[in-house]
C-alpha cells in the first residue's frame, strides 16, 4: 500500500493552449503513465479514475490531462488527433524538464481517439516511450505507416460487444511490428464500465506498464 502521495496540479503550455493536468507521485516510483484520453470535457473528474489508481498502488505515477477544451470537436464530430498528439508530446516534454519525473520511464494509456494520438507520439519518438496501453482504440485514425514504426511494447484492449472495434484493432495487432498483446475483455462494451470490467482492465494495464518500465531500467 501506498503511504504517501504527491498530488500536483498543473497547468502546461501546448503551444496555442494550456492544458490541465494532475500528477500523481507515490513516494517511491518505477515510471510515470500518461492518461491520453481523446474526449471533450472531463475537467471536474479525471477519466480511467479506477485504473490510474491501481497504478499508482503499483508505484507507477500518473499524469492526467485535460486534452480538449469542450467546443473543440471537429466539424465530423472527433478531434484533431494531429493536435491531439501535440498536447500529449508536450506533456512528455514537461515530464522530461521536470527535477522529480526526469529519469522515470514514461508509458501512455490512450483510448478512443486518444488511443490513436499516442501511437502516432510513439512512432514518432522510439524509445522514449517505454509502454502503450490502448483502450477502445482507434488506430485505423492514427495515419498510414503510423503503426509499423511504434517500437514501444504495445497492448490492445477491446469489449467483447464492441463489434464495431474488433476488426479494427485486429488489423492493428497484425500491423503492430513491436512486441505486443492483443485482449478481448467478454461482456465488455465500448465504455468498459460494466460490473467487474474496470478491474479486468487496472489488471491489464499494471501489468503490462510494470513488466515494460522495469525493463526501461535496465
Amino acid at each position: 500500500m501506498v503511504s504517501t502521495m504527491h498530488i500536483e496540479p498543473l497547468r502546461i503550455d501546448a503551444g496555442k493552449m494550456e492544458m490541465d493536468g494532475v500528477l500523481w507521485l507515490p513516494a517511491e516510483q518505477s515510471g510515470v503513465v500518461v492518461f491520453a484520453n481523446g474526449n471533450a470535457g472531463n475537467r471536474v473528474k479525471p477519466p480511467n479514475d479506477y485504473v490510474a489508481s491501481m497504478l499508482r498502488s503499483a508505484r507507477l505515477g500518473t499524469l492526467w490531462l485535460d486534452l480538449m477544451p469542450p467546443g473543440e470537436m471537429g466539424s465530423q464530430g472527433r478531434p484533431d488527433i494531429n493536435l491531439l498528439t501535440e498536447r500529449i508530446g508536450a506533456a512528455c516534454d514537461w515530464l522530461r524538464r521536470n527535477e522529480t519525473t526526469r529519469e522515470l520511464p514514461i508509458g501512455l494509456f490512450g483510448a478512443s481517439y486518444g488511443a490513436a494520438a499516442a501511437l502516432q507520439l510513439a512512432a514518432a519518438r522510439g524509445r522514449a516511450i517505454s509502454a502503450l496501453v490502448l483502450r477502445g482504440a482507434r488506430p485505423d485514425l492514427a495515419g498510414n505507416g503510423t503503426l509499423g514504426k511504434v517500437s514501444a511494447p504495445t497492448l490492445l484492449i477491446v469489449g467483447g460487444l464492441d463489434d464495431g472495434l474488433i476488426g479494427t484493432n485486429r488489423a492493428a495487432y497484425a500491423a503492430l511490428r513491436c512486441k505486443k498483446r492483443f485482449e478481448i475483455i467478454p461482456g465488455a462494451t465500448h465504455s468498459f464500465e460494466e460490473p467487474g470490467i474496470p478491474e479486468v482492465v487496472a489488471r491489464l494495464a499494471r501489468g503490462w506498464f510494470l513488466q515494460h518500465t522495469d525493463a526501461a531500467h535496465i
